[in-house]
């Protein structure tokens, strides 16, 4: 590994990813967007493109493992602090607002997806077909719960029943679409039976849920901050190691690790607060940047290519804005109520590349379709926050919920 380029890869990366916050921020776009351009910018489809010599000097093929191994201790607590932010009593609260409306924008999108692999396919033949639509129908599922709480929060939503409702579908979301991820992942890499899969998640579940909960509920009581920080990364980590082990995934273990992490202790917030900078501000800019890498937009050329590409992206919006919209209409919500929870949960971003980047290493997508699927996770995130002003005009959309 050669240090001094792997230093100047990052301070690169970081200020790539700087700048371009700071311009799509001023835009009304989340932070993350500016991100995922970063990395397309660096990547072969506009560096390599503009200045190949510098592309080859900047990101020589064997300084790749050392990057990607960062951008993956990133991923790691990135998930676990998705899991652990992970509102369950939000779902609970609002479980016969959310439960329909956040089942549907899963159902709908899902078998949108299911349809769509068949075609899709012929760009990923040599993967196995049940995998290979599995993910695809996971992908077109994806809601970006993170990037979903901070258009929120910009859009002074938050505290609102729109923003409630739309956290606790998106937790129904991260859930289902995890765990069938873990599925998915484990029948390709071990090429399990289903029910063989199926046990292997189960008993993992059952495990952390009856055993490691309750004797962390125990431990956790006489933690300090700086303990806390520690066995935090312990867990995430030895979580992430097992389910790596048996073919399941380290991120899912990472998921996993932060929803049974126990929230009776006043310091998890505090110390959520205190490995979340690091986290999103440093290591994930480096999978961004990754992920750029490895997409090439080149590879989507020609007019069936684009066709592909154009399909990818209606059935993606049109799946999970219509689920959304048919559940909240049937929960008795306004129309534009319906909608503007529709565009929120449309919103896919980082959560999106991270299982996208899952196929690729799994081998279920070729490059050309990850990087089809990389333009369908940037578009559907850029569109969130401008549908969301265009169906907000008038009265506040969150005034005609009903009450709860």
């Amino acid at each position: 590994m050669n240090l001094a380029l792997l230093l100047a890869q990052i301070a690169i990366i970081l200020a790539v990813c700087r700048v371009l916050r700071g311009v799509l921020g001023r835009l009304g776009q989340p932070p993350v967007i500016g991100e995922i351009i970063a990395g397309l910018l660096l990547g072969p489809s506009f560096l390599g493109w503009i200045a190949p010599a510098w592309y080859a000097r900047l990101f020589p093929p064997d300084s790749l493992p050392a990057l990607n191994g960062l951008s993956q201790i990133g991923l790691v607590m990135f998930m676990f602090l998705v899991g652990l932010r992970l509102d369950l009593s939000e779902v609970n609260a609002f479980r016969h607002v959310a439960g329909l409306a956040g089942l549907l924008s899963i159902i709908i999108p899902f078998s949108a997806g299911l349809a769509l692999a068949r075609p899709l396919h012929a760009l990923a033949p040599e993967s196995p077909m049940l995998p290979f639509s599995l993910f695809i129908a996971v992908s077109m599922s994806i809601t970006a719960s993170p990037v979903l709480a901070r258009i929120l929060t910009d859009q002074q939503l938050t505290f609102t029943k729109l923003g409630h409702v739309s956290i606790a579908c998106a937790a129904i979301n991260d859930v289902v679409a995890w765990t069938t991820l873990a599925w998915v992942t484990a029948m390709s890499t071990a090429n399990s039976s289903i029910l063989r899969t199926i046990t292997t998640v189960g008993l993992y579940g059952i495990v952390m849920v009856v055993v490691i909960r309750p004797a962390l509920r125990v431990l956790t009581r006489r933690f300090a901050a700086a303990t806390e920080i520690s066995a935090m990364l312990v867990f995430a980590f030895a979580s992430s190691w097992i389910t790596e082990m048996t073919g399941i995934h380290a991120l899912f273990g990472a998921f996993f690790a932060g929803v049974i992490w126990p929230r009776n202790n006043k310091l998890v917030e505090e110390v959520a607060a205190t490995l979340e900078p690091i986290t999103m501000v440093v290591l994930i800019p480096l999978f961004f940047s990754y992920t750029g890498i490895r997409t090439n937009l080149g590879l989507i050329a020609g007019g069936r290519a684009w066709a592909y590409e154009a399909a990818i992206i209606a059935v993606a919006i049109a799946g999970k804005m219509g689920g959304a919209f048919i559940g909240a209409t049937i929960m008795k919500f306004g129309v534009r109520d319906s909608l503007a929870l529709g565009a929120l949960l449309n919103t896919r971003g980082l959560v999106e590349l991270v299982a996208l980047n899952v196929g690729l290493d799994l081998g279920i997508l070729s490059p050309a379709l990850f990087s089809m699927m990389v333009v369908m996770a940037l578009a559907t995130t850029l569109m969130t926050v401008p549908a969301l002003k265009l169906i907000s005009r008038g009265p506040p959309v969150q005034s005609e919920f009903p009450q709860t």
